[in-house]
């Protein structure tokens, strides 16, 4: 069915772009040098990115700065229709996982020296071509450095430089690409406008004299850290948002729905309850739905899908008087639960999916094994009735707010659902919840966990930072930073075609991939990362290979959150990395249980991903493991026994942890 949906949306999403789109020259904007762009790099406007070109000075930000595109700056879809950058000047700086871009016709990166993903170590090294530099604290930034495989004209082919760990919010970055070299290994000069701006003093009456006064101070701090003018092909620099401008959106509807929720459970309704016989279901004892009643934050009533947040004057979001979601909730109550009350735990469902997912067959065999009574309700923003706004945000990014926006609501519902199923007159108090002689089924003593997989592993993180209730979660085949995942996700297919009708230059696209972020990272994990592990403790589940969620992705939350890396992580000689794992702290056997956020790969021999920013498409990938982590008894075993002590345990003994294939 969903499947369906998505291919009679995407051909009219298709049809739409190929309707609007005007001629090919009416496509491209004027000359950068016409539109206010950074005149470092003449021949297209946005680079390199990010980039405190395009901020202003804003003493009322935490960072001091704010983003300040203008319609003409930003890359326009063959539609034709101008960007109003309002969501995109919301921010005091730039996402903390951007990928930094820059452009160098003929670069290559293997004679010039730059770490590849397979060797992160090396961009620390003193003689490092691409420097990436914490100008904050002075630390120079661990990264990978690749040409976008994607590019079909290597004119314009993007140079993509991934920081391999979420930098600091509200830190400021320099960066500098030195002595990079062509395949014949010949010094690639630098543009003329930057060999005049990194050189001696200009004349104050000279055009790029203000460009090199604001350009200074980070050269001086790039000279400081031993990277000096000579050979240097480009300079930058750039500012991180702050917290409260990465995370204030969902805080500010957060606290203000609890404070007026006050002591009180959120009002609900039981609309369903389906008991199961021994043989309808072995492991499911009832099946409960409902409707939950959340304070709704969007701009329209009952926040329909293209929704997005309303705001005051000063951009707080802030809630209509009067104005309510009912979010519909699912939950599965195993057998378990009737002599002995269960664990409560929210599941997060998958990829534009719905609450139904709580009720696939692993979710059940972990509720059953391990007495878990889990609730779902639908992710908004990002569930199967937000795919037409997912499709058309592709096409015009002018929709594309309404994505994380709604998905903020999302979360709220989900935060109301979750403080339902453990207050003292919540669910529990039902009949619904309650066994004939009035027991209850869920012990809310045992405080509220989360389970999600995939899209709920990516989006969870955040749901978990949110949370006044829930103090560890599992997020499973889980990454975050969608600018970083979709090229190399194969769930990302048929939404490349509408990528590349609306944006069919593959140096835009990388562009405009790294400009959703900035704002998708307001409804995902992305934005949390450096402060998700403060309060709270996570463990996540990797399969190895996975097709639909990058392991690099992974890896890059795994060093910003701190969690530890249960080992061997791999059998040896699996991984293609000159040091796998490289800046992941380990816990051995011997260190296991252990208490705190962790990751445990699971093996089920599927072939290394690519190394490059595309998916793993064909035969020569193998099966996708994605699904397997969840449907390992081991890992059901380790999951639950974090989610309800805080320990992980070691269910894999000395070797690394494998899982069957599933189809």
């Amino acid at each position: 069915m969903r499947q369906r949906l998505l291919n009679g949306l995407l051909a009219a999403a298709l049809g739409a772009a190929a309707l609007l789109a005007p001629p090919a020259h009416a496509a491209r904007a004027d000359h950068p040098a016409a539109r206010g762009c950074d005149p470092l790099a003449p021949a297209e406007c946005l680079l390199p990115f990010p980039d405190d070109w395009y901020t202003r000075p804003d003493p009322g930000t935490d960072t001091g700065r704010r983003v300040a595109f203008d319609t003409a700056m930003l890359p326009r879809a063959t539609t034709g229709l101008p960007i109003d950058p309002a969501a995109w000047n919301r921010s005091d700086g730039f996402s903390p996982g951007s990928a930094l871009i820059a452009q160098v016709p003929g670069l290559d990166l293997t004679v010039t020296g730059a770490a590849p993903l397979t060797n992160i170590g090396r961009s620390l090294d003193r003689d490092a071509p691409v420097v990436l530099l914490d100008t904050t604290t002075g630390e120079r930034w661990p990264y990978w450095a690749e040409l976008d495989a994607n590019a079909t004209d290597p004119a314009r082919q993007a140079l993509l430089i991934h920081p391999a760990r979420n930098l600091h919010d509200g830190h400021h970055y320099a960066v500098a690409l030195r002595r990079l070299k062509n395949t014949a290994g010949r010094t690639i000069p630098p543009a003329a406008p930057f060999a005049a701006v990194a050189g001696g003093r200009l004349p104050a009456h000279d055009p790029l004299r203000a460009r090199q006064d604001r350009l200074r101070p980070s050269l001086a701090a790039l000279r400081g850290a031993g990277v000096t003018a000579e050979g240097l092909n480009l300079a930058w620099d750039f500012t991180v948002a702050s917290t409260r401008s990465l995370t204030g959106d969902l805080f500010t509807i957060r606290d203000d729905a609890f404070r007026r929720l006050g002591n009180r459970s959120p009002a609900f309704a039981v609309t369903g309850v389906t008991d199961f016989t021994p043989g309808q279901d072995a492991r499911i004892a009832r099946e409960v739905t409902g409707r939950i009643t959340v304070p709704s934050y969007l701009n329209l009533p009952g926040g329909p899908p293209g929704s997005v947040l309303h705001r005051d004057r000063d951009g707080t979001p802030r809630g209509l008087p009067h104005h309510t979601q009912l979010a519909e909730f699912r939950c599965e109550i195993p057998r378990s639960a009737f002599p002995t009350p269960s664990s409560p735990s929210l599941y997060g469902h998958g990829l534009l999916g719905r609450r139904s997912e709580v009720a696939a067959g692993n979710v059940k065999d972990m509720a059953a094994e391990h007495n878990f009574t889990f609730c779902a309700t639908d992710w908004a923003g990002m569930a199967e009735e937000d795919i037409p706004t997912v499709l058309g945000g592709l096409a015009d990014p002018n929709l594309f707010p309404a994505v994380p926006e709604r998905s903020e609501q999302g979360m709220l519902n989900a935060l109301f659902l979750g403080r339902a199923l453990v207050h003292a007159k919540g669910l529990g108090s039902d009949a619904a919840f309650r066994t004939a002689e009035g027991r209850p089924l869920v012990d809310t003593r045992r405080g509220l966990a989360y389970d999600g997989n995939s899209q709920g592993g990516i989006l969870g993180g955040a749901l978990v930072a949110a949370s006044p209730d829930i103090r560890r979660g599992v997020l499973g085949v889980t990454a975050m930073n969608y600018g970083l995942l979709l090229n190399r996700s194969a769930d990302f297919a048929p939404f490349q075609q509408v990528l590349d009708a609306s944006y069919p230059d593959k140096l835009h696209q990388q562009l405009v991939l790294q400009l959703f972020q900035m704002v998708w990272d307001r409804g995902e994990t992305n934005a949390y990362a450096n402060h998700l592990t403060d309060h709270h403790e996570v463990l996540l589940h990797i399969a190895y290979g996975d097709h639909q969620v990058a392991n690099a992705a992974a890896d890059v939350e795994a060093r910003t959150i701190g969690a530890r890396l249960v080992s061997p992580a791999l059998a040896a000689g699996r991984s293609p990395d000159t040091v796998p794992y490289w800046g992941i702290r380990r816990i051995g056997p011997d260190r296991l249980p252990y208490r705190g956020s962790a990751m445990t790969v699971w093996d089920s021999g599927t072939p290394t991903p690519p190394l490059t920013n595309t998916p793993p498409a064909g035969p020569q990938y193998g099966h996708d493991p994605h699904e397997d982590p969840r449907n390992s008894p081991a890992a059901r075993q380790q999951k639950a026994t974090f989610l309800t002590t805080g320990r992980v345990i070691n269910v894999c003994g000395t070797t690394a942890c494998t899982a069957t294939p599933t189809s």
